[in-house]
């Protein structure tokens, strides 16, 4: 049986935490800014936590 192949856009977007969940970063922080106020802005930079029911396709897009 060979290897499963990752998703190598997955691999670009996902990262592991220490406890095996898995971070992501923010949408709509690439274009059309000027009308998103300053705080909504600096809210989106950080990176959050996936949500727990779609971690299940995440690990399999990832090959874990």
């Amino acid at each position: 049986m060979p290897k499963m192949k990752t998703k190598s856009g997955a691999k670009k977007r996902f990262s592991l935490t220490a406890s095996g969940r898995i971070k992501r970063k923010h949408a709509y922080k690439s274009h059309i800014m000027t009308k998103k106020s300053k705080k909504r802005k600096r809210n989106l930079t950080n990176t959050t936590l996936v949500h727990k029911s779609d971690e299940k396709n995440i690990k399999a897009m990832l090959a874990m």
